[in-house]
């Protein structure tokens, strides 16, 4: 099993040019993304977060359980669902403003454990920002770490939402001895700072960095690094193409039985390039169309036909 733990929302998408475009509810949120993809692509996945009783978090839970994630672990609350509204660029790249307050993700509270059999704990995006809930998210990364469980951090960051930007990088700093796989954007890294061997230095067995088309470069703590480039597609948007590969990433490592950092230690040159390959495939689909709608493994198996 492998538990993803942060917020569901809902992305408010513009259909069209111009402020006044008409926005169409989709839904998303990163850790959200990353467990539906998970589910497509097969991987036994649970859902750990706090969604609200509202249409749209109702709207949130079917599809989760359509997927096949477990939704035991989900908190609820009365409160309203989070709304995020996108903005797309000329290039298919999205930017996002929100509307969180008083919401029902942000009042997350630790659980008192984990499901049975979890392997990994996915963590990241708004979930570590937001109080009270970034906090319960925080003690649930380090309890799971202490405990030997496999931890994944994507940061995914939303700038607009950090009240303190170094405040919340010296935070960022203070996980990675309890992170195994940390997975950032290039964007994410610039405006973090440091570089892959300083972040490495400090506890991961490895780090994953996004290029958007240009690809992805792993980075281990042996001192390897591993690159492919991306696969070419029209892009319609970017949006869910950081949480496909997250998601295709712990997918590809749990199918190699190397959810330790032993197992990310041992997978070698030709290890890495396979499972970076895989997860290029797989963002591209994402990219294709419109919103966050990963692949579903079959669509990665007909990929390789053609």
């Amino acid at each position: 099993m492998i538990v993803v733990a942060g917020e569901a929302l809902i992305d408010l998408v513009p259909q069209g040019a111009g402020a006044l475009a008409t926005l169409t509810p989709a839904l998303g949120g990163g850790p959200f993304n990353t467990a539906v993809a998970l589910g497509r692509l097969g991987s036994p996945t649970a859902f750990c977060s706090r969604v609200s009783r509202d249409a749209f978090g109702e709207a949130l839970l079917e599809r989760l359980e359509k997927t096949g994630v477990d939704v035991e672990s989900v908190q609820r609350g009365d409160e309203p669902t989070t709304l995020a509204v996108a903005t797309v660029g000329v290039d298919g790249s999205a930017a996002y403003s929100f509307y969180v307050d008083g919401t029902a993700d942000r009042l997350f509270g630790e659980p008192e454990a984990l499901p049975a059999g979890t392997r990994a704990v996915s963590f990241g995006t708004c979930s570590l920002v937001l109080e009270p809930g970034a906090s319960a998210y925080e003690a649930l990364m380090r309890e799971a770490s202490a405990r030997g469980v496999f931890t994944a951090l994507d940061p995914n960051i939303r700038a607009g939402l950090i009240a303190d930007a170094d405040a919340y990088r010296d935070r960022f700093r203070s996980w990675l001895p309890s992170v195994s796989l940390l997975k950032l954007s290039e964007e994410d890294a610039e405006w973090l700072g440091g570089s892959p061997r300083e972040w490495l230095a400090a506890g991961p067995a490895a780090a994953v960095v996004t290029r958007g088309g240009d690809g992805l470069t792993a980075y281990t703590r042996d001192g390897g690094a591993y690159a492919v480039p991306g696969e070419r597609v029209e892009v319609v948007d970017t949006i869910g193409a950081g949480d496909t590969v997250n998601a295709a990433l712990l997918h590809g490592l749990a199918e190699r039985d190397a959810l330790s950092d032993e197992g990310v230690a041992g997978l070698g040159a030709e290890g890495w390039e396979s499972l970076l390959r895989f997860s290029a495939r797989a963002a591209a689909i994402t990219c294709s169309r419109a919103g966050a709608e990963p692949p579903y493994a079959r669509e990665l198996e007909a990929w390789k036909t053609v």
